[in-house]
């Protein structure tokens, strides 16, 4: 698999792996923005849409979602 090329190609990427693995363990925004809250994350579900929807989030936040809805390995070439 080729690596993406720009900053924005990275940035859809993430999205996709974040919503694939919400979407896998059938969690909904809200459901991640209560788990969060428990690390200290002021996250609602309309502040996670619009991170997701321009692509734009933090690195704490990218690796903290999947281990809040139990994945227990994520490795960037998964993403």
């Amino acid at each position: 698999m080729a690596l993406p090329k720009t900053e924005q190609q990275w940035a859809r990427r993430a999205v996709r792996f974040l919503k694939a693995e919400l979407k896998r363990a059938d969690v909904t925004y809200d459901e991640l923005a209560d788990r969060l809250k428990r690390y200290g994350f002021e996250e609602t579900r309309a502040s996670i849409a619009n991170k997701l929807a321009r692509a734009t989030m933090s690195a704490h936040f990218l690796l903290a979602s999947p281990a809040v809805v139990g994945v227990a390995e994520s490795r960037v070439g998964d993403m």
